[in-house]
This record gives C-alpha cells, structure tokens and sequence, in this order.
C-alpha cells in the first residue's frame, strides 16, 4: 500500500486533504473506512510473539489502538507539521492527560490568566491536592513569565492563541527564548482558535501544539475529540498515558474529523474573511461599546497578531452598549446567530457568558474576571456576511430605540 504523503513544500489544502493517508485504504476505499471493533484477532502464536517483541505493526486491543483513530492522528501531526499526535475523546481530556502524564508532585506549572475555565480549575482543585503548584500570568506580563519560568521546579507553559474570549495573543516566539535559559520547561499552547491554517506553534518554539478538535477541525457540531501535535518521544509517552487512562477516542468521531480536516482550508479562509469584516462592521456600530479582534488595530495584541497568524479567524468578543438585559434582548433578537455553548464550525453561534460560563457568579465577580454582563461572544460560520450583518444590525437597532 502506498505510504502517506509528506507535506514538505505542499500547500495547507493539499495536506488537508492527502496528508496522513495512503492512496487507498482496505478494501480499495478513497476514505478512510470507520474500523469498528474492540479487539484484533492474530493469525497464530507467532504473529502474536511478532508483536509482542515488536518486530510488527498491528492493533491489538481497542484501548491502544484504532486505524480510523490512527489515520486522524496522521493527518493531524501533517496539518500541524509535527512528528506525531495523538487524539483524545475531548480537548479536556487531551490537557487533563498532559498535565497528568508530565507532571509530578513538587513540580509547578505556568499558565496564562485566561485559559480556558476548566483548565483553571483542574489546576486548582486536582493538581493541588497531587502537590503540584501553578501560577497565572497575564499573557502580555512577560516579566512575569519570566520570573515565574525561573522558578527551579517549572516544569511547563500553558496558554492559549489565541485565548477565549478576549482573543489575546502571547508572542510565543518571545516565550520560547524565555525558556530556552530553562530547558526543563516545556511550551504547550492551544492553538484551537487559529488551527493548523493560521498558526502552527512548534514552528515558533513550542513543544506540544494542544487542539479541541471539536471546534474548527472537526468544523461541524458534529463531534467530541482533542488531540495533542510534538515530537516523536513525547508523544509516544502521552500516547502511552492515554492507554492507561482509558481516554480513547471513538472511531465514528475519528471518521468525522477526518471528513471535517478535508475542508478545514476553504473553511478556515471563509471563517477568517468574514471574521475580519463582522469586526469591522460591529466596531463602527453605535449600539457597540468595544470591540475585541486581533485582526483589528484597536486590539492590545494586533502587532502580535499580524506577525503570528496568517488569519485572524471567526470569534469575535464585543461589548455592547448596555447592561445584562438589553445584552440578552440583543441576542434574542438574533434571527440566524444561534444561542449556543459552542464555537468555532460553520453555524453561527453568539452567548453571553454572564448567562452560561458564569451564570452561578455575581455581576462584581464575573467583572472582576472580566465576564462583564454586557460581553457577547459571537462565533462567525459560513452564512453569507450580509445576511449576518443585517441580522446582528436589526437585532442591535432594536436595543438602541
């Protein structure tokens, strides 16, 4: 069978697309078929004794293992242009398992201040209790960073880029140098909001490249999946980890995310036009108080921005001008944006973190951390940019008389 192809010198779409994968796969199949099955019969005793000294490579039990499942990691270390990856059944789990599986008790992590909620909190209410300490720094504070990387037991650097919800942008080429006078730090960045198309980490320094898989990726609301990109060993060991965890991803969710990856080029160039223009537009309308959008001037981190990413993708955060109920009389009026928990695929989706995220905090407490009660987080599809902007114009018109 013909090996994969290497994505040296290939463009996005054409990895996209032929990256990971043979020519054919069994039973002739262009696409890689849905291998459903826990276990993998041997032929004999000696195909068995093959395996097991490692002389052959082959499945052996669900929980190690799954072609479909092994296909989607290929594809997805081409995408990132990684030596490896591995795929997990949700993003979660990918970082629970990371943290896990390289980290020990004494140790101490650095994580930018706005990760994402649930990192935070494993942070604080399970890696404590294994004696593993964390700090937060802001993503622009690299003083701190640097004084917190120093620490004798750093063992890594979390963030995202770019982060949720303010799409703030830590230069990680400018981390990468930090850590390079702490070799025993290792750089973990999420990079689910820019995907493979507008951002590949390792390119700049980073160690392992951490993706929800369930956002861009997969690109359809259709899935659950996370996956981690880096070097051979390291993956290898978090691969290993996630075999004696049990976090096996499903083949169906593979399936989709292989079909979901196939598209990610012309999704992601349609998701970063139309992002940059609903920007645009949002940030000159009357009813909105600031706009916040790495692909716009008047964001903290655009400079970053414009020398980091190749696009600035579909999320948008924005305030609008007015307290908590006219920020859900605005959302309620929406006609196509859809009220979800989501983001990131081809339908649009807009919430209020006051309301979902942070509904069990007070007004001062979710302002404290900066889910103000007026923030809405809009996530741009593939609807036409006219109709979206129509449908957020009347909807903000409305609040305004």
């Amino acid at each position: 069978m013909t090996a994969p192809i290497d994505r040296s010198h290939l463009d996005i779409d054409t990895v996209a697309v032929r990256g990971g994968e043979p020519r054919k796969h069994g039973y002739d199949a262009l696409t890689m078929p849905i291998v459903c099955t826990s276990t993998y019969a041997f032929e004999d005793t000696h195909e068995l004794t093959e395996h097991l000294a490692g002389r052959s490579e082959r499945e052996e039990y669900g929980r190690y293992g799954n072609p479909t499942v092994q296909t989607a990691e290929r594809k997805l270390a081409a995408l990132e242009a990684a030596e490896a990856a591995v795929l997990f059944p949700s993003g979660m789990n990918a970082v629970t398992t990371l943290l896990l599986a390289m980290l020990k008790p004494g140790d101490h992590i650095v994580l930018t201040s706005d990760v994402y909620r649930r990192t935070r909190q494993f942070a604080r209410t399970v890696l404590t209790r294994f004696g593993i300490d964390h700090s937060f720094v802001a993503p622009d504070d690299y003083a701190a960073a640097a004084t917190a990387l120093a620490r004798p037991n750093t063992r890594l650097f979390l963030s995202e880029a770019p982060t949720n919800p303010y799409l703030r942008l830590p230069d990680v080429a400018r981390i990468a140098a930090l850590c390079r006078e702490h070799p025993r730090v290792k750089i973990v960045i999420d990079a689910t909001l820019a995907t493979p198309v507008n951002f590949r980490p390792l390119e700049h320094g980073a160690h392992v490249v951490l993706h929800s898989c369930t956002k861009y990726l997969g690109g359809h609301n259709d899935l659950l999946a996370g996956a981690l990109c880096g070097d051979e060993a390291l993956i290898s060991a978090l691969r290993e980890a996630r075999g004696l965890f049990g976090g096996m991803p499903d083949p169906h969710g593979a399936y989709l995310l292989i079909r979901g990856l196939k598209t990610l080029g012309v999704r992601m160039r349609q998701h970063n036009q139309s992002g940059l223009a609903i920007a645009r537009f949002l940030e000159q309308h009357p009813a909105i108080e600031r706009v916040y959008y790495p692909g716009l001037t008047s964001h903290p981190d655009h400079t970053v921005a414009s020398r980091q990413l190749s696009g600035f993708g579909g999320v948008i955060s924005f305030l609008v001008a007015g307290d908590l109920a006219a920020t859900s009389r605005f959302i309620d009026r929406c006609r196509i944006a859809t009220l979800g928990a989501s983001m990131c695929a081809v339908e649009t989706l807009i919430q209020q973190p006051a309301l979902m995220s942070h509904s069990e905090l007070s007004t001062q407490e979710r302002a404290a951390i900066g889910a103000h009660d007026n923030l809405v987080r809009l996530s741009v599809g593939l609807e036409g940019v006219g109709d979206l902007t129509d449908d957020l114009g009347q909807a903000l018109d409305s609040i305004r008389t």
